[in-house]
Formats: C-alpha cells, sequence, structure tokens
C-alpha cells in the first residue's frame, strides 16, 4: 500500500501506508547505499495517484515538527550549549547539556549519540527526555568542527559522511570522559544511541569499560568479537524485527556477549523497522517506542542509581 495524495498536516504517516520495499529503498539512501538519484529512479514504480518520486522521498523524510516531546523552552529541564575537547579527534566540539531543573548539584549521567546526520531536533528533544527523567544529559554534535548541524538531514549526512571514520569515534571518546569529569556528573555514567549513535554505544561499552556502566544501543552496528570481553558495564539492546541490514551482525555479536560472560538483555521489536523510535518519520512505531523507551529509563535507574 501507498499514499495516494499528500496527507493532511495533521494526518501521521505510518510504515503501513508504504510498500515495505520502499521503506528499505528509504533506508538504503539514508544510509548511503544508494544516492538520491537512486532512490529516485527506484522509487518511480510507486509513484501512483498523482505523486512523484521526490514527493515519496518527502513523506518519508522527518517532521521535526513532531519532535517536540519536551520542547525547548519548557521550565522542567535547564538547556545549555556546552564545548569539550577532542584531542585524539576534530579539535573542539559543542553540545547540548540538559538537566533537570532544581535537580541537585551531582547526577547520574547519560550521553546521548545522535544518527548518521548531526545533531537533529529529534536528539535534542531525546536529550531533554533523558534530562527530564533525572539525569545530567548530555548530546555532543560530531558535526559542529565544520559548522554543526546544517537545519536539514540531507547536508547533514553529506557533512558526516565526510568525516574521518577515526577521528569521529575519538570524538565521543572524548564526549564520555568530558561527561564522567562534568561538575554536573556524579561519576556513574550511561550512553544510548540510535542507528549510527547504537554503533557508537557499542564501541564505547568496550573502548571505556571504567567509565560506561551501562549502554542503550539502538539498532546499532555490532563490535569486533574480539572487543566483546573488554565491556564491564551492562548491555540493553534495542532491534527492530524488519531491520535486517543491522540484524545480520546480532547472531555473532549475541554468541561473542555469552562467552564473554557479559549482562546484557536484549529485544527485537515484532514488525517494525529500523528507526522505530524516531517520532518525526513514518518508520516511527509509537507502541514500540514506547515499551523500548521505558525499558531503557528502568534498566539506567537500576544501573545508573
Amino acid at each position: 500500500m501507498q499514499p495516494t495524495q499528500t496527507p493532511p498536516p495533521d494526518r501521521r504517516l505510518t510504515a503501513r501506508d508504504f510498500d515495505q520495499e520502499l521503506i528499505d529503498l528509504y533506508d538504503y539512501y539514508v544510509h548511503g547505499r544508494i544516492d538520491r538519484r537512486g532512490f529516485l529512479d527506484r522509487a518511480a514504480k510507486f509513484a501512483v495517484g498523482g505523486l512523484t518520486a521526490a514527493a515519496l522521498l518527502d513523506l518519508l523524510s522527518p517532521t521535526y515538527a513532531f519532535a517536540a516531546e519536551v520542547p525547548k523552552d519548557d521550565a522542567r529541564v535547564v538547556n545549555e550549549t556546552v564545548s569539550y575537547a577532542s584531542p585524539d579527534g576534530n579539535g573542539e566540539l559543542r553540545g547540548l547539556l540538559a538537566r533537570p531543573a532544581g535537580a541537585p548539584a551531582r547526577l547520574p549521567a547519560v550521553l546521548v549519540v545522535h544518527e548518521n546526520r548531526g545533531l537533529n531536533p529529534y536528539i535534542e528533544d531525546v536529550t531533554r527526555r533523558v534530562a527530564l527523567a533525572g539525569y545530567t544529559a548530555f548530546a555532543p554534535d560530531a558535526l559542529s568542527p565544520f559548522g554543526g548541524y546544517p537545519g536539514n538531514d540531507d547536508e547533514g549526512r553529506a557533512i558526516q559522511q565526510k568525516i574521518d571514520k577515526v577521528k569521529i569515534i575519538e570524538d565521543f571518546v572524548a564526549a564520555a570522559r568530558f561527561l564522567h569529569a562534568h561538575p554536573a556528573s556524579n561519576g556513574s555514567v550511561g550512553v544510548v544511541g540510535f542507528c549510527f549513535g547504537g554503533g557508537v554505544s557499542n564501541t564505547l561499552a568496550w573502548r571505556l569499560p571504567e567509565i560506561i556502566k551501562a549502554a542503550v544501543p539502538y539498532y546499532g552496528g555490532q563490535p569486533p568479537a574480539e572487543e566483546v570481553p573488554k565491556i564491564k558495564g551492562s548491555l540493553l539492546i534495542h532491534y527492530a524485527e524488519l531491520d535486517t541490514r543491522v540484524n545480520a551482525g546480532w547472531p555473532a555479536y549475541e554468541t561473542a556477549l555469552k562467552a564473554a560472560n557479559i549482562n546484557y538483555e536484549a529485544h527485537i521489536y515484532p514488525g517494525v523497522n529500523h528507526g522505530f523510535h524516531n517520532d518525526t518519520t513514518p518508520r516511527y512505531d509509537a507502541p514500540a517506542a514506547k515499551l523500548s523507551w521505558e525499558r531503557t529509563l528502568a534498566f539506567f535507574k537500576a544501573k545508573l542509581g
């Protein structure tokens, strides 16, 4: 099934409004497996009822007005932009630091790692959600040394794709160390990340085993099996059943986790796509997002305090 016309502004499309092949094409596009022209060419067969392939791409793309669960001016959260040094990465970076208003000076802390397009409004909102749950939350923008998130995901992806892959990981390693030592952190640190950020969450778990007590990768790439025994913290792993691209690495990861006796919990949410937590696109699945987030907050409470 696919939409036959552009919906009214208050009509939120879901993945069920689209053919699964088209959803998969969009996934290939946003992860660089095909370019825009490749998407448009292959999506043309779904362009019916007056819709063009370009219109389908627009319908599948984020609508950030939906990412306002905790608005920027919400009095319950204190937000500020802070800078930190990444000597082995890209120099100096900026990020969003959020805390619950009126909270004690030091709280458990959670690093929030964005997708493959920089610190967009969805990730900013997630950061405020984490803060509202009682944490010092910090979301770095890996694009900040290159001008920062540019205001749209296509440009953000293009910038992030050009960043040295080794240095960008070092930027998040530095961010975790910065948060661990921050005066608003009590030193009990976790990480949650989405897509690219899910892969970073897995990486930080083994790169910084003395710092990361709890890691929550959402549909993230898995680390090399030989690095898994270095993990000392606990993992809560979220996957989407229809995300065959990322899920292909899960069996080997699970085998390594079991062999190393790592404390982990994994959930594969049935019938949902990669990006199901992102409430700004049709791939969002409200029941899976809600359940996974409840599990995430309960996990952080248990592991971080």
